[in-house]
């Protein structure tokens, strides 16, 4: 039945409006194209019964904010002022009214987490003090944000002093939570009342109502505590706490006890609370104003019992009340008189909207408004939902169905309380929203109100949105599948109101529509642009994606989506023939170097369609400019096959000039750029883009971090297109970026299988000779066959990592013994390590064989979590072993033990194939995995896996603990083989919504799998986890360990060392832990097991000095993690600020001399947390080194100075990333070591350019003193063996692993076009570490040059096969040696002149015969 609205509900038209006392003047923005804030004022025209009052919709924003202008203008500085997020004061929420002799005064202090309550407690306090009846009441509120500033806190604490009653609500944020409490604590005895609602447990118990106290929540089995515990069972507190307030109210009015009566009148309020309208609030404070302030014992102060309403309904703003069924709702929504032609439409269509009650009933709904009036002015009817909690899975079962069919009611859903679906800032219930969400099957899109900020300091951020709202508004949706964090409501800094920010809700609105339009328009009229990247800027590049082989994946989806009824008229028969039309032009000859153009826009049209062009010829000119022009026109590239193009995105543009590459900042995109997707939406007019494969350029533009303005890049590019992206599934953090800043769904994909590098040439012939000298040792032969050990292992090169003694040395049996173990522990390193063979290709599921390799490697890992333990850990159990010692020995060169664990390696290899083998076809596919697994376990046979070990020496293995791990594998080999990748793509083309799931690697996180997932990171405050911190330990004391061995058994003062953003995601905080465990501090969690806080270590517990650190922030970490950049911050400069020995506290040793030399604080000369400056990535040293834009080494640093300077301040958050280029160079002289981290056997040094582009290991020796090169590390945590090499073993490692081993680019060269470009990209990446480090031997060039220069058959097919790449790779060789990295013949210079010139001839088509 209907709910008729009482003159409570409605928008209050009550008399105080705080604007009227600052006396500053004030606009109204009504824009024209903006129609839904000119509907919105029109509301007493088309309401009913004039109860909607104007300020109560239309925006109001102060006169001097910059939106004042047509377009907002781009971001130059960041926030002054305390340098917080916020600037805001109390004074705007306090009320101090003129004191009445004779009536009592009743001082309220209030701390919220956000405002919407500021208008209706102000009204109330008004209302109150304008009858003067029975006392006078004195009011000031604080955001609880404001409380980070000293004199705030001060001013808190102050008013606190002398006020009667204090009430707290929403306190989640730990460091804020602690200086609330503390406050309160101090006058809690002395305060009439104290009231707090749900909050963090320890401000919980701060409460006092009488008799009625929460003192002992958490130390007892009160019902308070428990709704804490239920994490799984219901969406936090606040949803169990509702049920209370509707139930025990009407219990406890009955039991006499003071007691009894205390908890009702504490329920009662909280029911007053959370009704918040100036009525509810005005009986809230009377009655706890004359039940407990002693002044008023005597008075008997009036109150009404709380006005409720419903907990869940559908609201509109022109309805004339709240509805809870859905059939009256849409009675009267068909019903409608002043609906435009648009709403007619039986095809519109209908967006579901989840809105907060409380901002209804408050009053504060202006941006509701704007949403619902913007969404039916474009033509799309509504059904706007609330919830008076923040469960909203019962309202969308509730409300978003259609009453007759029960079908999906709604196109897609927009979630505009910030929320999660389930769940507030303390608790959340993500597989309860799934659960919602995939039987709703529409996108999910979850906008954002700003919270912490107010619209102008939001505007002025290079940061965005404040990073607490990032964590609880943008990171929690995510987990649900929430799509597009679009800002589209502001606060003004005065009233606390909301007021819609018209460019956002535009754009929110019709990127909304366009997602909803996806599941009406027929699969035959869809339009499509598929997206690739070419990078480097080449054409050998064109298709350029991380572990993809583009486009065969690109052929593959278009024969599916040709399969489903989309229109691909003219797709050619093969791949490679889709290749020719891409990346050949057909008007010229068929050797051109030019891609094939597809559309010419001249620059009159360039401008019509892109309104913010004239923003980008502050950094390019005028267009057309000479990118992706012909002198006149602007060059957009592809192909078009009936309603689905194929285009190439261009590239950076700067790549190739070294002046820019300087540049502290990005660049905006160039003319070509913005060209590109201004085709695509205004020509082609895409219904959808897919970005194809791991990454382009488009989400890291210049423009915030978080909450895009509208001259934010990433989102003027974007446009209105809903943006599909081919993202891999080990690479959760850059795709977070994509999903954030240019409003990705991505959808994961699988990287290739891994298989183990096996070995070849003179390493197999090595392996061979140690087996004989196994079963020879003891005869005379033994000495023969080591010293042949000897020197086949220095022909392989590996006595730059093996100590070797001279061939002919005599040895004793002992020695020999130790020289092969150590040599055999190599070779086995070599052959296990993982590498990932080939190219993926969208939707095709592994081998048998394939998900072997996986199967070996995700057994190799303990959980205890799930009490399962690692293969090997039991097979070592069998022969009464523990294979940590085994792994320690075999690390040694022990030869027992390195035999002992060959044997294990093997024995878990057999093992697991046998359990696959039983569920492969012919073809080697794995299938019926739940059958087969049932066939064994259910009628009795033996396990295959027993079977097997039988016949090896593990034949006592505890069976119950295989029997449990060989149930995990089961699971684990069902998730390998299933395959959604093209299914998730169907879904998301046709409106529906994908199943979220965690990105990162999955080895360690099976759950990773299926592919197809909408990935997401995760929730940024749950990391460093306590495991982290535990193998961060092991990592660091290793590293030390290796430090001091390579340092005459010194510790390093100082580790330069880099934080990435996905191995923090895969590890969950491991590297981040590391740092903290250098400097001797360790993370805090508090009650919610949210890490917000950090304490020093004790020396003595440490053992060791304290290290120095200087920690280098990718972009992607910075706005993944800033909060954890925070955590950083502020423990080295606790720990600068201990009163320790220099000689044990190096951190406090550097910062005191930089502070001198410096003249300025020890606090700020502790500044050790660095990243790019706010919207830029990356030193540009990898763009440099890939494109041979640099002149010299000095280059490189200077970029990487440039670049990477910008520090972060905890005690000036707010002010984002700052420039400190005196303290960063200071900090990096004292640096004796640098340091990376492997997580992944998917991605190593050379794989991907990231690595040399964060590595200052050349620039520490330069800014040195000594001029003395620091020591480089590489942590390997890629298997359970966690190990600590050389930056130099470490590539070393990677060349014999991947660019020299025939497995390896054999399977490339299996990918055909696009595996030339990786064989080329592997050099490149060599070459940039010989730039950055100089750790690259010789060998590594002149083995590479045997292998794919020297060998004609090898040279014919990579020049056959991708002619442009393969001239890189010769010109990469002419570069190595022209630095000065590569020594070789002038025989082999010569032959890659020859081969330079005639590949430029054979590519440019110029006949020379």
């Amino acid at each position: 039945m209907a709910f008729v609205v009482s003159s409570s509900f409605t928008s209050p038209s009550f008399k105080f409006d705080p604007l009227q006392q600052t006396g500053r003047p004030l606009f109204l923005t009504v824009h024209k194209p903006f129609e839904g804030l000119r509907l919105a004022r029109n509301l007493d025209i088309l309401g009913k019964q004039g109860e909607y009052q104007t300020q109560s919709q239309v925006s109001t924003i102060p006169a001097n904010s910059s939106k004042a202008s047509n377009r907002t203008p781009r971001v130059t500085s960041a926030i002054v002022g305390n340098g917080l997020y916020t600037q805001g004061t109390p004074e705007v929420r306090r009320i101090s009214p003129e004191r009445n002799q004779g009536l009592p005064s009743v001082k309220i202090v209030y701390v919220v987490l956000e405002a919407q309550y500021q208008a209706s407690v102000s009204a109330a306090v008004w209302n109150l003090n304008r009858k003067r009846k029975d006392a006078v009441f004195e009011i000031v509120g604080y955001l609880l944000e404001e409380l980070r500033d000293q004199n705030t806190y001060n001013m808190f604490c102050k008013d606190l002093s002398d006020a009667n009653i204090f009430i707290g609500s929403l306190i989640f944020v730990e460091e804020l939570a602690q200086k609330v409490k503390a406050a309160v604590e101090t006058e809690r005895e002395r305060l009439d009342a104290v009231l707090v609602f749900p909050s963090m447990p320890e401000v919980m118990r701060l409460n006092k109502l009488g008799s009625f106290s929460m003192s002992q929540l958490g130390q007892s089995k009160s019902p308070f505590f428990q709704m804490f515990k239920r994490k799984k069972k219901s969406a936090g507190f606040e949803e169990s706490m509702l049920k209370l307030v509707r139930t025990l109210p009407k219990v406890l009015k009955y039991l006499p006890s003071d007691k009894a009566q205390d908890a009702r009148a504490y329920i009662m309020s909280l029911q007053f609370w959370l009704g918040g309208s100036p009525e509810n609030l005005e009986n809230f404070f009377k009655m706890i104003a004359g039940s407990y302030v002693p002044a008023l014992n005597k008075t008997q102060l009036e109150f009404a019992d709380p006005v409720v309403y419903l907990d869940t309904g559908i609201w509109h703003p022109l309805a004339p009340c709240m509805y809870d069924d859905v059939k009256e709702y849409l009675n009267w929504y068909d019903t409608r008189k002043d609906a435009n032609e648009k709403l007619k439409n039986p095809n519109a269509p209908v967006i579901g909207i989840a809105l907060q009650r409380s901002h209804i009933i408050t009053g504060d709904d202006g941006h509701y408004v704007a949403v619902v009036m913007e969404l039916e002015a474009r033509g799309a009817k509504v059904v706007p939902i609330f919830s008076s909690g923040l469960d909203f899975s019962t309202p969308v079962e509730r409300f978003l169905y259609d009453p007759i069919t029960q079908k999906s009611l709604v196109d897609a859903v927009v979630s505009l309380t910030g929320f999660a679906l389930v769940g507030g800032p303390a608790r959340q219930d993500h597989p309860r929203a799934i659960q919602a969400l995939s039987k709703l099957d529409v996108p999910y899109i979850v906008a954002l109100p700003l919270v912490f900020q107010t619209t102008e300091e939001w505007l002025i951020s290079t940061l965005g949105l404040h990073p607490i709202q990032v964590a609880l508004q943008v990171a929690l949706p995510e987990l649900d599948g929430g799509l597009e964090p679009i800002v589209f409501s502001g606060r003004d800094a005065r009233t606390g109101k909301s007021h819609a920010l018209h460019k956002r809700v535009e754009q929110l609105c019709t990127r909304a529509i366009k997602w909803a339009q996806l599941k009406r328009i027929a699969k035959e009229d869809k339009k499509i642009a598929i997206t690739v990247f070419s990078f480097p800027p080449d054409k050998g590049n064109v298709g350029t994606a991380a572990y993809l082989n583009v486009f065969s994946s690109i052929f593959s989806v278009l024969q599916e989506l040709k399969k489903d009824g989309y229109n691909v008229e003219g797709l050619p028969d093969t791949s490679e023939a889709l290749i020719e039309d891409i990346i050949h032009d057909k008007e010229a000859k068929f050797n051109s170097p030019n891609l094939n153009i597809a559309y010419k826009m001249n620059v009159r049209e360039y401008q019509q369609f892109t309104p913010y062009a004239k923003a980008l010829e502050e950094n390019w000119g005028k267009p057309p400019g000479n990118l992706n022009s012909d002198g006149e026109n602007l060059l957009v590239y592809g192909k078009q096959f009936g309603n689905v193009f194929i285009g190439v995105q261009p590239t950076f543009g700067y790549e190739g000039d070294p002046m820019r590459l300087l540049f502290a900042k990005s660049a905006s995109p160039h003319h070509g750029f913005a060209a590109y997707y201004s085709f695509l939406d205004k020509i082609f007019k895409a219904d959808a883009v897919l970005h194809f494969g791991t990454h382009g350029s488009l989400e890291f533009m210049p423009g915030k971090q978080v909450g895009m303005s509208d001259v934010c890049y990433p989102d003027s590019l974007i446009g209105n297109i809903p943006n599909i992206y081919y993202y891999a599934a080990n690479n959760p953090s850059e795709a977070t970026i994509a999903k954030r800043r240019s409003y990705a769904n991505t959808i994961s994909y699988l990287t290739p299988p891994a298989e183990n590098a096996g070995l070849y040439k003179g390493l197999k012939q090595l392996s061979e000779l140690i087996a004989s000298y196994q079963s020879l040792k003891d005869s005379g032969r033994g000495t023969q066959i080591v010293n042949s050990i000897i020197s086949t292992a220095k022909q392989c090169n590996l006595d730059k990592d093996v100590a070797l003694p001279e061939e002919g040395t005599e040895l004793l049996a002992e020695e020999r013994d130790s020289v092969v173990g150590r040599v055999y522990s190599k070779i086995m390193e070599i052959e296990s390590r993982l590498l990932p063979c080939g190219l993926h290709v969208i939707g095709q599921p592994p081998t048998a064989m394939e998900a072997v390799a996986t199967l070996v490697n995700i057994a190799a890992l303990d959980r205890p979590e799930d009490e399962i333990y690692s293969l090997p850990g039991i097979l070592a159990e069998a022969v009464y072993r523990n294979i940590e010692d085994i792994y320690r020995n075999n690390d040694s060169g022990i030869l027992k033990d390195v035999e002992l664990l060959k044997q294990i390696t093997e024995a878990s290899r057999g093992a697991i194939s046998t359990f696959v083998d039983r569920t492969t076809n012919k073809r080697g596919q794995v299938v019926n995995v739940a059958e087969t697994i049932g066939s064994f376990l259910g009628f009795g046979r033996k396990e295959p896996w027993i079977e097997y070990l039988e016949k090896t020496m593990f034949r006592s293995a505890d069976q119950e603990k295989l029997r449990t791990l060989f149930g995990f594998l089961s699971e684990c080999l069902k998730l390998v083989v299933a395959d959604n990748e093209l299914g998730g793509l169907k879904q998301a083309l046709e409106g529906c919504y994908v199943l979220p799931g965690p990105g990162g690697d999955p080895i360690r996180n099976p759950k990773v799998l299926p592919t197809g997932k909408n990935i997401h990171a995760l929730d940024p405050q749950a990391i460093p986890t306590v495991a982290a911190m535990q193998s961060a330990k092991v990592v660091v004391e290793r590293l030390l360990e290796r430090q001091k061995a390579d340092n005459d058994g010194k510790y390093p003062e100082t580790i330069a060392l880099v934080l990435w953003g996905t191995d923090n995601i895969k590890t969950y905080g491991e590297s981040l832990a590391q740092v903290l465990w250098m400097v001797g501090a360790k993370p805090v969690a508090d009650a919610l097991g949210r890490v917000n806080k950090v304490e020093p270590v004790p020396l003595e517990e440490l053992g060791r000095p304290r290290i120095d650190v200087v920690v280098n922030c990718s972009g992607v970490f910075r706005d993944l993690f800033i909060n954890q950049m925070n955590l950083l911050d502020r423990a080295i400069k606790m720990v600068a600020e201990l009163d320790e020995p220099l000689e044990m506290n190096y951190v406090r040793k550097h910062a005191s001399e930089q502070a001198q030399t410096l003249g300025i604080g020890v606090r700020e000369a502790a500044t050790r947390v660095f990243s790019n400056a706010s919207g830029s990535y990356s030193s540009n040293v990898n763009l440099a080194v890939e494109n041979s834009s640099w002149n010299d080494e000095k280059q490189l640093q200077d970029m990487y100075v440039s670049r990477k300077s910008f520090a972060f301040d905890s005690d000036a958050p707010g002010a984002g990333m700052k420039e400190n280029k005196q303290v960063f160079e200071m900090a990096l002289s004292t640096a004796e070591a640098t340091f990376q981290n492997l997580d992944s056997s998917e991605i190593s040094l050379t794989d991907v350019s990231h690595y040399f582009d964060s590595d200052p290991t050349n620039l520490v020796q330069n800014l040195r003193k000594d001029k003395k090169k620091p020591n480089a590390y590489i942590a390997d945590t890629t298997t359970a063996n966690a190990q600590v090499r050389t930056l130099s073993e470490t590539v070393r490692l990677d060349a014999r692993t991947k660019l020299l081993n025939p497995k390896w680019y054999e399977g490339m060269l299996s990918s055909g076009y696009e595996g030339v470009r990786e064989i080329e990209k592997r050099l490149t990446n060599t070459v940039g570490w010989s730039a950055t480090s100089g750790q690259v031997d010789n060998w590594v060039y002149e083995e590479a040059n045997s292998t794919f220069i020297a060998d004609e058959d090898m040279l014919k097919r990579l020049l056959e096969t991708n002619p442009n790449s393969f001239r890189k790779l010769v010109q990469t060789f002419l570069e190595a040696n022209g630095r000065g990295y590569w020594e070789t013949s002038e025989q082999n210079l010569e032959r890659l002149r020859q081969l330079y010139s005639e590949v430029e001839d054979k590519i440019e088509g110029i006949d020379r015969t």
